[in-house]
C-alpha cells in the first residue's frame, strides 16, 4: 500500500526542499570551520544589523539558552560582539564584527551561487513565486 500522506504533507515537502538546497552547501560551512548555527548566526547578521538574542534566536531557529551560549562562544572568538540594548539595559545585542564578516563572506557567496544552481530549473518566475508563498507562510507561524 502506498502512503501518499507524507509525499503530500507540506511539513514533509518543506523538510525534503530544505534538505536538497542545503546538502550540497553544508560542507562547504563545516570546511570553514563553522557548525550550521554558527553560519546561520553570522549569515543572519552579515547585513549588519544588530539584533537583541531573542530576535537572533527566532532568526536562527534555535532555542534562547543554545544561542545565549554560542554567541558568547562566538563573541570570545571575535566573530561577533555583545552589547548593550541603548533602549533597555537589560536586552543584550548582538552584531557581527569585521572579522566575523570577512569570515563569512566568501560562504554567503557561495551559499548564493549554490542556491542558483540548485533552482535554476525551476526558473525565475517560479523561484521569485516560491519564495514570496514561502515568506508569507512563515509569517503565519504562530509565535514561540
Amino acid at each position: 500500500m502506498k502512503n501518499d500522506f507524507v509525499q503530500d504533507y507540506l511539513g514533509y515537502l518543506l523538510g525534503q526542499a530544505n534538505h536538497a538546497l542545503y546538502k550540497g552547501f553544508d560542507a562547504q560551512v563545516r570546511a570553514a570551520g563553522l557548525s550550521s548555527i554558527e553560519w546561520r548566526v553570522l549569515a543572519t547578521l552579515y547585513s549588519g544589523q544588530a539584533l537583541t538574542v531573542n530576535a537572533l534566536t527566532a532568526q536562527v531557529l534555535s532555542k534562547q539558552p543554545t544561542v545565549t551560549k554560542l554567541v558568547q562562544r562566538m563573541a570570545q572568538c571575535g566573530d561577533v560582539q555583545l552589547l548593550a540594548d541603548a533602549q533597555d539595559q537589560r536586552r543584550t545585542l548582538v552584531a557581527i564584527t569585521a572579522e566575523g564578516k570577512k569570515r563569512v563572506r566568501p560562504l554567503v557567496t557561495a551559499a548564493q551561487k549554490h542556491e542558483a544552481q540548485v533552482l535554476r530549473a525551476l526558473g525565475t518566475r517560479d523561484v521569485d513565486a516560491l519564495k514570496q508563498l514561502l515568506a508569507r507562510l512563515a509569517t503565519l507561524a504562530p509565535p514561540t
